[in-house]
């Protein structure tokens, strides 16, 4: 498919200068191979020698680059370029990919008494379970179960091999032995969640597990029972909640990074990747703690004089002050 730049601009804004309105556009590319029929983008000032060097037809630049751009050639600028290419690739995708029809594919199972909207699409070989809903503009893809009364809101994507609704991991022990707890709860998921591949979130014991609106997780992530993800909230791969861990709103975990049991974390918490949430984190931040692993009663002992050494850093420097004014 071909469309002219300007009908790009015209849909999405920003102010398109040193020409090209009739422009033939075949595809957005990154700036390092992006060719004369492409569209492309800088969001990054450190990338600006590949944007001279770039062969694009455009590019979407911020006002601060927009000299360097109109060196090269055409750009659309814009306050935020990154926010202006993610709307770029949904014009794209809209007007590209094949209208995306609502319906229940005729592989999929869903229970009689689920309740799908007329315009969600569940997918080949889902599965809804009893007392389930599925929201307006929904989709589901392939091979997602939705367990037993848990709900998805409106315009949510599900993608591939997702469960929502399995068991929580709850047992008593008894005697060297374990008793089941049965889950009780639900998985409640608010509007515009995007769920990648392969993520579980696992029912709730007695109360629900809660997503709530505009929540992004990724690949391989697993949410324990009962935990409660905050408004536009997001996680990258391989994440780890355990049960009953409270995410504020608008956090960000980095992959593989996990967040213990019954903790909280406030608003605007960020969490670098591979990171260990071991408290509880009431104010906002960046946190990042990698700590190697080892016998507990050692781990322990490390991790305490760990704590101390900048303490223990300033004691010496003015130990050493002292010798030299001795």
């Amino acid at each position: 498919m071909t469309v002219l730049l300007g009908h790009i601009v015209d849909a999405l804004g920003g102010s398109l200068e040193g020409g090209g309105q009739h422009t033939p556009i075949s595809r957005i590319a990154p700036l390092d191979v992006a060719g004369p029929g492409d569209l492309s983008f800088l969001s990054n000032p450190r990338y600006q020698q590949q944007l001279a060097a770039s062969r694009a037809a455009c590019v979407i630049v911020a006002p601060a680059m927009r000299d360097a751009a109109l060196a090269r050639g055409a750009c659309i600028v814009a306050d935020n370029p990154y926010v202006y290419f993610a709307r770029a690739t949904q014009w794209w995708r809209e007007h590209t990919a094949p209208t995306r029809q609502g319906g229940i594919h005729a592989s999929a199972v869903v229970d009689p008494t689920a309740d799908v909207h007329p315009t969600a699409t569940i997918g080949p070989l889902c599965v809804v379970e009893r007392g389930a809903y599925v929201g307006a503009g929904t989709v589901l893809k392939s091979r997602v179960t939705l367990g037993e009364g848990c709900r998805i809101g409106a315009r949510c994507i599900v993608h591939p091999g997702v469960v929502i609704g399995a068991d929580g991991f709850g047992f008593a022990p008894d005697h060297g032995q374990w008793v089941k707890i049965e889950q009780l709860g639900a998985v409640c998921i608010g509007d515009d969640v995007e769920i990648g591949a392969n993520t579980c979130i696992d029912r709730g014991a007695l109360l629900d597990t809660v997503i709530e609106d505009g929540v992004k997780l990724d690949n391989l992530i697993q949410i324990g029972h009962n935990v409660r993800i905050g408004k536009h909230s997001a996680m990258a791969g391989c994440v780890g909640v355990a049960g009953s861990a409270t995410i504020g709103a608008h956090c960000t975990v980095g992959g593989g990074a996990i967040v213990l049991g019954h903790l909280e974390l406030a608003d605007n918490v960020h969490i670098s990747a591979a990171t260990v949430v071991t408290r509880s984190l009431t104010r906002p931040g960046q946190y990042t703690g990698v700590f190697p692993i080892d016998d507990n009663a050692r781990w322990e002992k490390n991790a305490a004089t760990l704590k101390q050494l900048h303490s223990l850093r300033e004691r010496i420097k003015a130990l050493e002050q002292a010798l030299k004014a001795a």
